[in-house]
């Protein structure tokens, strides 16, 4: 017996197999990976600050409805966006709307028309606002100013969309 005839060749399928196998399985960890700061998926690139499980944005916790949560911290400022169903409890229990008060109420906010206003802040990550919307600027029982920016609806008036999305802006402590 030759020592050829002693040595299995190894079919060449299986080798392409084990190099696509190979390729599929790097690029899934390539597209896989942790690129957000912190390990926090709703912490926006370049944040230098992480923010809590809970966050507290202008005084009051989010909603706890609060879906496509981001946020981007900075030099001590904080910019977090989120879509909402209790945008209406969110402002009233942040103070920036007193109970009793109308939400469109232009003691308290103001249309925002601008399409800075609707576009997200620098750095922040998510999805940017739709016309139209409403800016409201208070400031925070803690005595932090806040700014904060809702969807409104286009087809009622007078109310948020549902779920809305919303932008706060404010002095993280």
């Amino acid at each position: 017996m030759s020592a050829a005839a002693g040595r299995r060749r190894v079919p060449v399928w299986l080798g392409i197999g084990v190099v696509v196998l190979a390729a599929v399985g790097g690029g899934s960890a390539w597209l896989l990976r942790d690129e957000h700061p912190f390990g926090d998926a709703r912490a926006c690139a370049g944040s230098d600050l992480r923010l809590p499980g809970v966050i507290t944005a202008g005084g009051a916790t989010i909603p706890t409805d609060a879906r496509d949560v981001h946020y981007y911290t900075h030099n001590g400022s904080a910019q977090v966006t989120f879509t909402s169903g209790l945008v209406a409890d969110y402002l009233r229990r942040a103070g920036i709307v007193p109970e009793g008060k109308e939400l469109f109420d232009k003691k308290y906010g103001e249309p925002a028309v601008d399409d800075d206003e609707l576009a997200l802040p620098d750095g922040l990550c998510g999805s940017s606002l739709r016309e139209a919307a409403w800016a409201y600027h208070s400031t925070a029982a803690n005595g932090t100013g806040v700014a904060v920016t809702v969807e409104q609806s286009t087809l009622v008036p007078g109310a948020f969309r549902f779920p809305a999305r919303v932008v706060v802006g404010y002095t993280t402590p």
